[in-house]
């Protein structure tokens, strides 16, 4: 029987580690019973004694806030750390701060406080935007925006908006701080450029320029789901009509969300048509390379991403009012 249970749990735990594997592995684990290893818990007071304990420490701990991203994660043995340091009483992470164009948001501040904020719908919309996505509310009352990104799931939104926007993140340590572009920072599934003994302490947008055009469109089995596909779109007019700048973010496609750079160069100096969304759909559907799994298959990515990359165009033109 024990050898029966540990083969079930090493079966487990190798699904949980593919892309798509996580439901499978946690329906095994509930099976087995399964609950969150032993772990040392820590509860630091401030940020330097947070920072301290990590550079002891080091890859043996792993940083909580909200927890929305990694119990779950321990529960199914993807993460197995030794200690949790959790963050959540340390003062002054939890604010949403402007400064000149610079809108930051600290690392406990939580999806719910980002969303209910004037400051996130007047100045950084496609994050607005983004959040009724996230999970369900109980959740977003919880999880926080830099617990979402430094958890680096390439089926997650924010991932995706902080790369559509060039959010740059900022990693402090024993060692002084360092500021890190959203390109450079997600390096693969479930994987950042963070050091062991660095700790996410908030993320940056510019303010978002007037006329600034945005959709979020995901295609998911439920309301709460990861995503299957995702994309985070921005538009950029100039004074005569033609497209000055665009992002295409996509998540669900990649062990990383993925920018769409062809079909953005190819809609950069061109009039939004009808005609040239769909070609631009296209585009996106040859451009990606997304994976096959349990959920869905490569082909069906591929497909999906072009229909929504048609809705986020259309749906960018229509907060104008002109589309021909």
């Amino acid at each position: 029987m024990a050898n029966s249970v540990t083969q079930r749990a090493g079966h487990a735990e190798n699904l949980a580690n593919k892309p798509g594997g996580r439901d499978q592995a946690a329906k095994i684990c509930k099976g087995l019973g399964v609950k969150n290893p032993p772990f040392a818990y820590h509860r630091p007071e401030t940020l330097d004694e947070a920072l301290l304990l990590l550079a002891q420490i080091g890859e043996e701990a792993k940083i909580m806030s909200g927890g929305q991203s990694l119990l779950p994660v321990m529960a199914i043995r993807l993460g197995q750390p030794e200690n949790i340091i959790d963050i959540s009483q340390i003062r002054g992470l939890d604010s949403i701060e402007t400064e000149s164009d610079i809108v930051m948001f600290g690392a406990l501040v939580t999806h719910s406080q980002a969303e209910a904020s004037p400051v996130t719908r007047d100045s950084v919309p496609l994050l607005h935007k983004a959040m009724p996505y996230i999970g369900h509310r109980a959740i977003r009352n919880r999880g926080t925006l830099c617990g979402s990104l430094a958890h680096a799931d390439p089926a997650a939104e924010l991932p995706a908006v902080a790369l559509a926007l060039d959010a740059e993140l900022i990693a402090a340590s024993t060692d002084g701080a360092r500021f890190i572009a959203a390109e450079d920072f997600f390096s693969g599934f479930l994987s950042t450029t963070l050091q062991q003994n660095e700790l996410l302490v908030g993320v940056r947008f510019h303010q978002a320029p007037a006329g600034m055009l945005t959709s979020v469109q995901e295609l998911s089995r439920r309301h709460g789901d990861f995503a299957l596909v995702g994309l985070t779109c921005v538009l950029q007019l100039s004074s005569d009509g033609l497209v000055d700048s665009a992002a295409l973010s996509f998540f669900g496609v990649a062990s990383t969300p993925s920018r769409a750079t062809q079909a953005e160069q190819s809609l950069v100096g061109s009039r939004p048509t009808t005609e040239l969304f769909e070609e631009i759909a296209n585009m996106v559907s040859n451009e990606l390379d997304p994976p096959s799994d349990t959920h869905a298959s490569a082909n069906y990515r591929k497909h999906a991403a072009g229909v929504l990359t048609k809705r986020a165009l259309a749906d960018c033109m229509s907060q104008t009012g002109v589309l021909t």
